[in-house]
């Protein structure tokens, strides 16, 4: 949804345009593929963070248009609330010491931007969910003043026809009514690109459903909502019911929601966008003056416009993305189910995780997704959700008697997956000091049981313990959060509890 829509009303016969245009879209997909148009090998990933931004108090603070024009940078843009700034990192070749190089380049924006928040009195937090958030903050009124977010937000609420219902029964239960996909806005995430050729892309993309719930179990950092402690990861149920145009009815009846892990195991990237035109109504029925298809017969590369902007309004936790540089088309894989922070040695960690674990999980003989039922990865993924490190999954025996068994997300991570990541970032040429630094921190958390969601959930109790109420705990559990985020130091190493207060004399 990065593209630029502009604000307008839709009559009756742009659907169905729109439909046709797709169907046009997908023949043109299709032909590229057949032709072998895309771009051969580059190793490329990218990174995207959504932040957030909050006073010193640790409370929202809606002030993203004005803290984007002092920060005047294109590598910073605008996200769904006024209290969302989103930062992208250019692509990188993987490999050699690119993770360092990727932390130093976010500490130096994140560092600069924080400079520039504090001019208004905010502040950069990196965070899964912002736990001071309120629901008078999460209302249609503080969503961006920006054409594509009223838009979407308009589309979505007519589709569905009533209120979102919120309904996350935890630790604790949540049940709440929206009129609006605000809420959509609690969640903050960091999203990793991989760029992969039409050969690969499906043993990639189903690699990454195989692990999400490992990513989650090791990465978990939103606990809270609406002051309610809820899932280790509360940004998944969250998400897909804040955007969710089924009504119960539609619900009742198997429609997928417009949030979704997937319900099979593909063998290209055409399934994914097939199923988008299957599945799933356009929201944003904007036609372009191309037709892919005259210029594929030309000897052009087509845009695909109406594909890509229906491919953005389909949340899948691992996306297909199809792009264009240098004149020349290309496929990526854009991993979405991770939160942002808690800070940036946590995020480069999390990513050398995955990239390594995909890479690995792609080039076994026998696949993972050869062994396992997808039902199985889609209920491992809920279980890391609501249970973070604590979850246990079903995965494949390891030997020649296959089937299935119970494990532990600790010991299915610390036993099988670190030592796959491991050989997936020695297959990318990634240099051993930086495997075995971010790597370890993986480990580390494992070895501890800790990640951002233990340390969140620790802390506001030890609040509450030493006498404050709740929305004193977590504002008092915000502000420490951030402290320690700029410090730096990797979640599993923080103390947990609020800093004694300094004798006074």
């Amino acid at each position: 949804m990065g593209e630029k829509v502009a604000a307008g009303r839709f009559d009756l016969s742009d659907r169905q345009l729109y439909r046709g245009k797709l169907r046009k879209c997908l023949t043109g997909l299709e032909r590229l593929l057949a032709e072998k148009r895309f771009d051969r090998p580059k190793n490329l990933m990218g990174l995207e963070i959504e932040l957030n931004l909050a006073g010193a108090d640790g409370m929202p603070k809606m002030l993203n248009a004005q803290v984007l024009e002092r920060i005047a940078s294109r590598d910073f843009q605008t996200e769904l609330a006024m209290f969302n700034l989103e930062v992208n990192i250019a692509p990188h070749h993987l490999g050699g010491r690119v993770f360092d190089r990727l932390a130093e380049e976010i500490r130096t924006s994140l560092a600069y931007a924080h400079r520039k928040a504090g001019e208004l009195d905010a502040g950069i937090v990196m965070i899964g969910i912002l736990p001071t958030l309120d629901r008078d903050d999460l209302v249609s009124s503080n969503l961006s003043d920006v054409d594509r977010y009223a838009l979407l937000n308009e589309q979505i609420v007519a589709a569905r026809g009533e209120d979102f219902v919120l309904d996350i029964d935890g630790v604790e239960h949540l049940v709440c009514t929206s009129k609006s996909i605000a809420p959509e806005a609690a969640c903050t995430s960091v999203q990793l690109h991989l760029q992969v050729t039409p050969g690969r892309f499906a043993d990639v993309w189903n690699a990454a459903q195989a692990v999400t719930a490992a990513q989650i179990a090791v990465g978990a950092n939103s606990p809270f909502l609406f002051g309610r402690e809820l899932w280790r990861e509360s940004r998944p149920p969250l998400f897909t019911q804040s955007t969710d145009t089924r009504p119960p009815e539609l619900q009742a009846q198997g429609v997928r929601p417009r949030t979704w892990f997937g319900e099979r195991w593909i063998s290209s990237a055409y399934d994914l966008f097939e199923e988008n035109l299957r599945y799933y109504p356009a929201l944003l029925p904007i036609c372009d003056d191309e037709d892919p298809l005259e210029v594929l017969d030309a000897g052009g590369v087509p845009s695909l416009a109406e594909l890509v902007l229906h491919n953005g309004t389909v949340y899948r936790w691992n996306r297909p993305v199809y792009g264009i540089a240098d004149g020349v088309p290309h496929l990526r894989v854009e991993n979405r189910v991770l939160p942002a922070g808690p800070t940036v040695t946590d995020v480069i960690a999390n990513a050398a995780f995955y990239y390594g674990v995909v890479r690995a999980l792609a080039e076994e003989s026998r696949p993972v997704w050869t062994r396992m039922p997808f039902e199985a990865a889609a209920a491992n993924f809920d279980a890391a959700c609501e249970h973070g490190i604590e979850a246990r999954f079903d995965w494949p025996r390891r030997g020649r008697y296959g089937g299935m068994a119970q494990v532990d997300a600790v010991t299915l991570v610390r036993d099988e997956l670190l030592p796959l990541a491991a050989s997936g970032l020695d297959a990318w040429g990634v240099e051993p000091a930086d495997r075995d630094f971010y790597l370890g921190v993986i480990d580390e958390r494992c070895r501890r049981r800790a990640n951002g969601a233990t340390w969140q959930a620790a802390t506001f109790h030890r609040a509450l313990e030493a006498g404050l109420d709740r929305d004193a705990a977590l504002a008092a559990t915000t502000r420490r959060y951030a402290e320690l985020m700029h410090l730096g130091e990797p979640v599993h190493t923080w103390p947990v509890g609020l800093p004694e207060p300094a004798p006074l004399g």
